[in-house]
């Protein structure tokens, strides 16, 4: 588990590296990240082996935070705030995937398991009265994507404090923007 643990953590900081020096050769990785160029080399031969390890490392690390926040049968608010903390906890490989992004992924079978559960959790959490019935879950689960992503990188370049981005997505998600109902004419 230790050895998993400190692959993981070396994995994250590779992530960020890769995004801060995207044309970064591994001898400058190894740099960046504070490992011996041995060490990385051992860890993965090339740069396309890197980049296709982070993509599958980022994709399970969204099972997990899923899996962890326990969604099946979490009280929707306490699930929220437990996604996103899990998240959270391995921003890097989120800032990672949006700038290595491939189509593809969105369709591979565990991107299409993690929809479905969380589509099925915000289900859950409309049909218990939590949350509004005039959005779509699925619309719920982009939504929750598409915040955490964008705040996640605002938060790299220093536009939203560390501190409140949770809160601020946690907040988006189930108050949204308007200080009182609003409703279309």
């Amino acid at each position: 588990m230790a050895e998993e643990e400190t692959n993981n953590t070396l994995l994250n900081s590779l992530a960020l590296a890769l995004v801060e020096y995207p044309r970064a050769s591994l001898q400058e990785l190894s740099c960046a990240v504070g490992v011996s160029k041995a060490t990385l080399y051992r860890f993965c031969r090339t740069r396309e082996n890197l980049i296709e390890r982070l993509l599958q490392r980022s994709i399970e690390s969204y099972q997990e935070a899923i899996r962890d926040a326990d969604l099946d049968t979490a009280e929707p608010r306490e699930g929220i705030r437990k996604l996103l903390e899990n998240y959270y906890a391995n921003k890097e490989l989120t800032i990672f995937i949006i700038q290595y992004w491939q189509p593809a992924l969105a369709e591979s079978g565990a991107c299409v398991e993690t929809q479905d559960i969380l589509d099925k959790f915000f289900l859950r959490g409309q049909q218990e009265g939590v949350f509004r019935i005039d959005i779509s879950s699925v619309a719920m689960t982009e939504c929750c994507h598409g915040l955490f992503s964008a705040l996640i990188d605002a938060e790299l370049r220093g536009r939203v404090p560390r501190i409140k981005v949770i809160d601020i997505i946690e907040t988006m998600l189930l108050e949204g923007v308007c200080t009182q109902s609003y409703k279309t004419p």
